[in-house]
């Protein structure tokens, strides 16, 4: 499934014959023909193969995109998690190929639809660049974030547009290391402006678990991947009838891995 992101470009090169390498005696009686006349005749056949070139490796570019960019809805649940995992491996060998993409080819395929093939409620932190953590690029990710990933009603709103009307095959509610939300909510700290808002949503892991931070946070990541699966029924449905998967994950910030927690 990984090869669905591999750029190859299997553009044909033209080769070109000019009617001047051939000798007069192979040719045989042609008929007399202007300097003008030939000069027009070969800037014509230059211009249809160089035409020729360009469609050849245009086609090519095109078919270097990514399958999963063009059918991503074809995907099964499963092949689709194995695609964030096996794009998440690329990402901690420093392998990536998604930047091997012709980013204007993918703009203008995705520019009046797209499918993505996986959802991820993640943590708004800097640390966390949810398409960089699974190597993929425009339109594969439908991503939602919010400081602590949690739900609410406008996240479950979003991953229900996600999949029910895109079609993602997955969602992974993604918690990390260090999270500076459940830090503070771990303190009840005082803090400026509304940052306490996030607290109570975040404070059933830390009843349930204690007070480390990374517990607490794979914690939270399995308590919001449950909120997903019960609290609506565009996404419960899905899951029941196979076409779904809910999962909760944690994204080690110092290793760069993605572990599934369920």
């Amino acid at each position: 499934m990984t090869s669905q992101f591999d750029a190859k470009n299997d553009a044909t090169k033209c080769k070109q014959t000019s009617p001047s390498s051939q000798s007069s005696s192979t040719r045989g009686p042609q008929p007399s023909v202007s300097n003008e006349d030939a000069s027009r005749r070969n800037f014509l056949q230059m211009a249809v193969g160089g035409a020729a070139a360009v469609l050849a490796t245009a086609a090519g570019m095109e078919f270097a995109a990514p399958s999963a960019a063009l059918a991503q809805s074809l995907l099964t649940p499963e092949q689709a998690l194995k695609e964030l995992q096996d794009g998440n491996k690329r990402f901690v060998a420093g392998n990536l190929t998604s930047f091997d993409q012709d980013l204007a080819i993918l703009r203008n395929h995705t520019s009046e639809k797209q499918q993505p093939f996986a959802a991820v409620l993640a943590c708004s932190d800097s640390r966390v660049p949810v398409e960089l953590i699974f190597d993929q690029t425009i339109g594969h990710i439908f991503v939602t974030r919010v400081a602590g990933n949690f739900t609410t009603s406008e996240i479950i709103a979003s991953l229900e547009y996600g999949a029910a009307v895109l079609g993602t095959k997955v969602i992974l509610v993604m918690g990390h290391g260090s999270c500076g939300a459940v830090e503070a909510t771990i303190q009840h700290k005082d803090v400026p402006g509304q940052i306490s808002a996030l607290y109570p949503h975040i404070q059933p892991a830390v009843d349930k678990v204690g007070t480390d931070t990374d517990t607490v946070s794979k914690a939270n990541a399995l308590i919001q991947a449950a909120l997903l699966r019960q609290s609506s029924t565009a996404l419960s449905s899905l899951v029941d009838t196979g076409k779904l998967k809910v999962l909760a994950a944690f994204y080690n910030i110092a290793s760069g891995v993605v572990s599934l927690l369920e």
